[in-house]
């Protein structure tokens, strides 16, 4: 189903949408048989972070420099339309102004326009990759992407460990501020989720939320729903959450050293954990460790499979990958959920954002060795494994993979851009 803040794509928006539930909004699969095989196109790339799609056939690539940060110098980012089958260019907008480095990011907004947020600055281009509009963000901090309400707003915010994160709400139209700022009351280094007009924010060590209230014109915390999820607990921050409807789902011990991979990369002694909190009532949460051993991390957040009721989450630095069917609680709690194992995998090289087919069930991962990233779809339901293909890529990725346009997708992992596809007969 469509979003009404987004263009009508299968794939608008890094995760698909605000919500983050990684799967596309339509019925695009791979339907991959006994014996059928993946196959593997690629090309080298300057940090590529996420495709998106516009009208058919229409892929966007958003990548950007960063051997310029190294030398104290403003990194910039650039959006190229490129070929959906060979990946080659077809058309690229001029290096786009930036600052800060982190990988930021894109959407093909509802009224057709492609915005783009990286470094401290957002941006608004023509689906010609043409520059419309930038606007120079407040905080001088890297900005990590945002999300577009159902009203069609753009919400983003500053990326940081220490300083507040401030919330800047754009107009899609004039593209300068829709209302004043917000400053939250902790820092965050996750990135936004948004429900209809909600947004979402992980913290450092906790969760809130603000609603767009009209008659005001502004974002407005909502008092009564918060959770300390570092409360009496040793690991670090949470990385992005996923809304499935009843629930947030995110990891926490996101602190981390990545530089080529997250092997090994954790720096928090204790083991990451999924955490669930209600969306109806935030008292109510839990939490379970992923894999149970020290210095556990990741840096993105779990997959959610809504039609099967099932959660994936992993632990990047002990490579392990592991999934639970979500059922209703026993407890007598109305909110809570009760999970219950179906599958695990260890020494499994997971760490990227997460593509799900939701309609055959195929979910797309990758599994890394020092310089070898391969990509694989599992049977979501038993962790089986249909079919992996190698990309040449040296690095792992840790950025976001998209749908395609026929039986295939794409997966960004930053040094190379592959479009992975099941080949005709």
């Amino acid at each position: 189903m469509a979003l009404s803040g987004y263009y009508d794509s299968p794939w608008p928006c890094e995760d698909a949408g605000p919500s983050r539930l990684q799967t596309p909004h339509t019925s695009h699969c791979l339907d991959l048989q006994p014996g059928m095989k993946l196959a593997c196109t690629s090309k080298r790339t300057q940090m590529s972070t996420m495709t998106v799609l516009g009208a058919s056939g229409e892929v966007f690539l958003l990548t950007h420099s960063v051997l310029r940060s190294y030398l104290g110098i403003a990194t910039t980012a650039q959006v190229s339309r490129i070929d959906p089958i060979t990946l080659e260019t077809l058309e690229s907008s001029p290096r786009l102004e930036g600052g800060p480095m982190w990988p930021g990011g894109m959407a093909v907004h509802a009224n057709g326009d492609i915005i783009v947020v990286y470094g401290r600055y957002a941006h608004k281009l023509n689906r010609q990759c043409k520059l419309i509009a930038s606007f120079l963000l407040p905080v001088n901090e890297a900005y990590n992407s945002f999300v577009v309400l159902d009203n069609g707003l753009i919400v983003t915010k500053n990326l940081s460990d220490t300083t507040p994160a401030q919330l800047t709400t754009l107009h899609p139209d004039s593209f300068r501020v829709a209302s004043s700022d917000v400053m939250c009351p902790e820092a965050s280094i996750a990135r936004l989720s948004a429900h209809g007009n909600t947004v979402y924010v992980v913290g450092v060590s906790r969760v809130f939320r603000y609603h767009w209230h009209e008659a005001s014109q502004q974002l407005v915390r909502d008092v009564n729903w918060e959770f300390h999820y570092l409360e009496n607990s040793t690991q670090s921050y949470g990385w992005d959450m996923v809304i499935d409807g009843e629930h947030g789902w995110f990891m926490d011990n996101g602190k981390h050293n990545y530089f080529m991979s997250m092997l090994g990369a954790g720096i928090h002694k204790a083991a990451n954990r999924l955490i669930r909190v209600s969306l109806k009532d935030a008292q109510s949460h839990q939490s379970w460790e992923i894999s149970g051993l020290p210095h556990g991390c990741v840096t993105n957040p779990p997959l959610i499979d809504l039609k099967r009721r099932i959660v994936v989450g992993y632990d990047s630095a002990n490579r392990h990958l592991r999934a639970w069917k979500i059922d209703a609680s026993q407890n007598g709690n109305e909110y809570d959920a009760e999970l219950n194992p179906l599958w695990h995998h260890e020494n499994f090289g997971a760490a990227s954002h997460m593509l799900l087919f939701s309609n055959t069930g195929e979910m797309c991962v990758n599994d890394y060795s020092r310089f070898d990233e391969q990509v694989l779809v599992l049977d979501i339901e038993t962790g089986q494994e249909k079919a992996r293909v190698k990309t040449g890529g040296l690095m792992q990725g840790v950025v976001f993979p998209s749908a395609g346009w026929h039986r295939d997708f794409y997966w960004c992992s930053m040094d190379r851009l592959s479009r992975i596809y099941v080949p005709s007969v």
